[in-house]
């Protein structure tokens, strides 16, 4: 299986709440996943997605 991996950066301005509200809309309408989260000293969210790289098969 391949996927595919977005990396994200939240400054400390935004509100826990809205970086949610954020990575649902991603997740919803992508199909992107939290892959990981990684919070910093500085109160930056480093934020990893990923997603399944489908790939088309032909037939005939």
């Amino acid at each position: 299986m391949e996927w595919e991996f977005e990396r994200i950066t939240f400054d400390r301005a935004f509100s826990r709440n809205m970086v949610a509200k954020l990575l649902v809309e991603r997740a919803e309408h992508g199909g992107w996943e939290l892959d990981r989260v990684q919070i910093g000293p500085d109160g930056r969210r480093r934020v990893v997605l990923r997603r399944k790289i489908i790939r088309a098969v032909r037939t005939a």
